[in-house]
């Protein structure tokens, strides 16, 4: 008479798939992980290009309500919220024109260019000169894109670029 025993191989049956489902749930955790973080990596970068943008675009346009929009505008890629942030807008964009000192912010703007220039030359309206342009990005957050990494959600660093005032607009 024999007796049947269960062999090792059907003992085993569906090991391998509580292994995997183990395994894959720890991995595909930390795969997500990595991608959101190379995501904050992106829009950190992404909010110093915009800046970059920003001020070159500054220092080679007149100032006026149009134009601030307009720069503000190219700052973030010719649209009104950055690529894969849409938190982040040209709200959250400050232009500020500075003085010779590059501290002081310009208290009246000149006429125009020439203006400027004449401004920048004269020791009695240096107030007026526009020496330096500040492009600075503010109050911008990372918020996940997967829920499960909700606690990653921070505020982002300021960014800041200050250029020399070029033309701002002069031509001969």
């Amino acid at each position: 008479m024999r007796t049947s025993h269960p062999s090792s191989n059907q003992k085993q049956r569906g090991v391998a798939a509580v292994e995997f489902a183990l395994v894959a749930m720890l991995f595909f955790t930390i795969l997500l992980a990595i991608i959101e973080i190379g995501r904050m990596l992106f829009i950190f970068n992404t909010m110093q290009e915009m800046t970059r943008r920003g001020a070159r675009e500054a220092v080679v346009r007149w100032v006026d309500a149009t134009s601030q929009a307009d720069i503000k505008s190219i700052a973030v890629f010719n649209g009104t919220s950055m690529p894969a942030n849409p938190y982040l807008t040209t709200a959250n964009i400050t232009l500020t024109y500075l003085q010779k000192d590059g501290v002081s912010e310009v208290t009246a703007f000149p006429a125009d260019p020439g203006d400027n220039l004449s401004a920048c030359g004269d020791s009695t309206r240096v107030a007026n000169c526009i020496y330096n342009v500040r492009v600075s990005i503010t109050g911008a957050t990372f918020t996940p894109m997967m829920g499960l990494f909700d606690f990653l959600t921070m505020p982002m660093p300021t960014s800041e670029v200050t250029m020399h005032a070029e033309s701002l607009g002069f031509t001969i």
